[in-house]
């Protein structure tokens, strides 16, 4: 024990989840503990055999409002807040008949619980809960003379100090403080972003004037007309949000990092959820690779699509009549880069499907669901496979990115811009394309999107040939898809006759003239370059067919 060292002689709790409480009643027994307790949690501390004095015993006044008023009351804050080491608020607390607390322990109404359950909006308000925060915020603040306790995880160290005597010192109580308001933190940012996606901006004050007079100064100007151009409810003037701990991973992207994944509060329906049904745990990199080809599959949903993924890129992506067909079509277009990589299909895997995958070493496979014959088959054969399942497809709309000392906030790139439409392609050289190959172009379109930049992708038959990602230039980009093209399929010239996507314009007309010498018959771009009509003009030279999409889809 130190000089800090409070011994807990008089105790508030009040928790929704009782779970290990039976350990805490144990010790206030031993102990003699004086506990001070609300509703049912008094109820189920008297079943076991502690010495209950209920909070309306302490306030006069009876729970209220349907439970909504029960600890909101000067006679259990102001014994919750008096600082006992400060000798004048100690002299008017027992002025005022008031009894101090050394130990709060509470938790809250489960808000994210009941929004996940799909429950209505009444019964979600009234989980957001008033006097648990207040009791855990003022406990935290007066630290110094009270040890707060909100993580069952600590109820074992609680029980235990309260049973010996030892109490708690003041970095202890400092300690526990910290994650009290960590608690309380959590769970507004929960209730934020839940009241921020369900209680909008109504139009009678967007549309009213937000300016003031005519005497508003420009600096105030400025910053409304920022507001005005901006979406509130996607950039909020403070971002709040949280994420639950979910799980440890052995190491990040390399061994000497550390790595955990956290999960959305109100959102038990994303890729962080996976099913996982075999193989090894998941890595970090198996969840950016596997996140990666789970996103590209969807972008071609209701088709049936399978996507090769490695290093955060596809190596193959392809639809097919059915997911057996997708997945060899895809699986053939780089199969040496397949070698350790993930796997992903927005459709059921079959039998079928899981006989040819079986002799292809892969780190992860996901899908929406397994035949049990497939799911027998790779969890007999693949005993490292990780197998994902995933009910719903990708639903994330904003996305993250830190920085030093910041954080980037963007919409998520989806295929849903205005160029994205095939109908709203300007044609600007050869003939108008045939209906197989507008059907390449508007696969190879949206297949870029999930490749890193800069970006240029080869098809035919609705799967990519040739892949080329990531470099630093545009021709260097074109010259590698070519070159995977033709050298990764047993001599074939996949090339010639295929169609091009470029994820951006073509900065000069070297990237295009190498793509039309290989052989390639249409190309899509969304153009804008200020040397737009020098690539244009080879196109025309070579009366090669080519599409303005006025929609860019960097992946950086």
């Amino acid at each position: 024990m130190t000089a800090t060292n409070r011994r807990i002689q008089r105790a508030l709790v009040s928790v929704y989840d009782k779970t290990g409480i039976e350990g805490l009643a144990d010790a206030f027994i031993k102990a003699g503990t004086e506990v001070v307790s609300t509703g049912s949690t008094a109820e189920r501390l008297s079943e076991l055999g502690v010495n209950v004095t209920e909070v309306q015993t302490v306030t006069g006044f009876p729970e209220s409002l349907g439970g909504r008023v029960k600890t909101l009351d000067p006679h259990i804050h102001a014994g919750i807040l008096a600082d006992m080491t400060n000798p004048t608020q100690a002299e008017e607390l027992k002025s005022l008949g008031i009894k101090s607390f050394d130990m709060v322990i509470v938790n809250l109404y489960p808000f994210a619980d009941t929004v996940r359950s799909g429950a209505d909006e009444a019964d979600i308000i009234e989980k957001i809960d008033i006097g648990g925060p207040s009791m855990i915020r003022g406990a935290a603040k007066n630290s110094a003379s009270v040890a707060v306790i909100t993580d069952p995880e600590d109820y074992a160290l609680a029980a235990q100090r309260v049973a010996d005597g030892s109490g708690f010192s003041l970095q202890e109580r400092r300690w526990l403080a910290s994650k009290a308001f960590a608690t309380t933190a959590a769970y507004d940012a929960t209730i934020f972003e839940w009241t921020g996606s369900h209680w909008t901006e109504p139009q009678s004050i967007s549309a009213s004037d937000k300016v003031g007079s005519e005497s508003t100064t420009q600096n105030t100007e400025t910053k409304q007309s920022q507001q005005q151009d901006r979406n509130i409810a996607m950039f909020p003037p403070h971002l709040t949000h949280t994420w639950d701990y979910s799980h440890g991973l052995r190491y990040g992207e390399n061994p000497h990092q550390q790595a955990s994944l956290y999960v959305d509060a109100l959102d038990q329906t994303g890729f962080a959820h996976a099913q996982q049904l075999g193989g090894k745990p998941m890595s970090y990199n198996n969840y950016v690779d596997a996140d990666a080809a789970w996103r590209a599959v969807w972008d071609f949903a209701p088709q049936i699509a399978v996507a090769v993924c490695k290093h955060n890129n596809p190596c193959g992506l392809a639809i097919g009549k059915d997911v057996v067909q997708a997945h060899l079509k895809a699986h053939a277009c780089d199969p040496m880069s397949a070698y350790g990589g993930v796997i992903a299909a927005n459709s059921t895997v079959t039998l079928e499907m899981a006989q040819n995958v079986r002799p292809i070493f892969t780190e992860v496979i996901v899908a929406p669901d397994y035949e049990p014959e497939a799911l027998e088959l790779l969890k007999a054969h693949k005993k490292n496979l990780r197998i994902l399942k995933v009910a719903q497809s990708p639903h994330t709309d904003v996305q993250f990115r830190q920085i030093d000392g910041g954080i980037l906030v963007q919409s998520i790139d989806k295929i849903d811009a205005p160029g994205d439409n095939p109908d709203q392609w300007k044609l600007v050289s050869g003939e108008t394309a045939e209906a197989d190959t507008l059907s390449d172009l508007v696969f190879a379109w949206r297949a870029i999107r999930c490749v890193k930049s800069n970006a240029v992708l080869l098809a035919h038959n609705q799967a990519t040939v040739g892949i080329g990602m990531g470099q630093v230039n545009r021709v260097d980009s074109c010259h590698l898809a070519v070159e995977r093209a033709n050298t990764l399929a047993n001599g074939e010239n996949r090339a010639c006759g295929s169609v091009a996507a470029s994820d951006a314009f073509f900065p000069f007309a070297d990237g295009a003239e190498a793509l039309i010498d290989a052989g390639v018959k249409a190309i899509v771009q969304p153009g804008g370059s200020i040397r737009d009509q020098e690539v244009i003009d080879v196109a025309q030279k070579h009366g090669i067919t080519m599409y303005l999409t006025g929609t860019r889809h960097f992946f950086h």
